[in-house]
């Protein structure tokens, strides 16, 4: 069993994590409850920095689970603020996705994981849409709409009336 200390990690007491997380996530019915945009894939660093940020947010994560094939090898167990939360790779999970669980395992939610490649304007905007409703449940999908140029808002001007004469 491996284990890393938040401390050996150059932890930052979840100082500039970038992610985004609904009021009511873990209550299910949403394709995601948020989203992720790590800076790296190693999640010996990254997962202390993500669950130091929701404890101050008040989520007191207590397992993560993630794609093996999306991120470099992790420890089982991470001690984060003195307490230990588990963490658990699969080969079935979506390398987009990771799942986070606490309140005894009645909470659950899922983040789309916003890869670390992403340019800043891209992962910003997948932060914002990982927070609305009914997004499709394919991460791709939301991505792809993230990296879409949107069209500018450019305000109609009133019209005048006709002059006659």
């Amino acid at each position: 069993m491996t284990t890393t200390r938040a401390a050996e990690s150059g932890f930052r007491a979840g100082i500039d994590v970038r992610v985004s997380l609904r009021d009511d996530a873990g209550l299910g019915g949403e394709a995601f409850d948020g989203a992720w945009f790590p800076r790296t894939r190693d999640l010996s660093v990254e997962v202390p920095e993500l669950i130091a940020e929701l404890d101050r947010r008040g989520v007191r994560v207590e397992r993560f689970t993630y794609a093996l094939d999306a991120w470099r090898p992790a420890p089982r167990k991470v001690v984060v603020q003195g307490r230990v939360v588990r963490t658990g790779g699969f080969r079935s999970m979506d390398p987009l996705v990771v799942c986070l669980t606490w309140a005894g395992g009645n909470r659950r939610a899922d983040l789309l994981v916003i890869p670390p490649e992403t340019d800043v304007i891209t992962g910003a905007r997948a932060l914002r849409l990982g927070l609305r409703r009914g997004l499709p449940r394919s991460p791709q999908m939301v991505l792809a709409a993230a990296r879409s140029t949107p069209l500018p808002q450019v305000p109609a001007l009133p019209r005048m009336p006709a002059r006659v004469g």
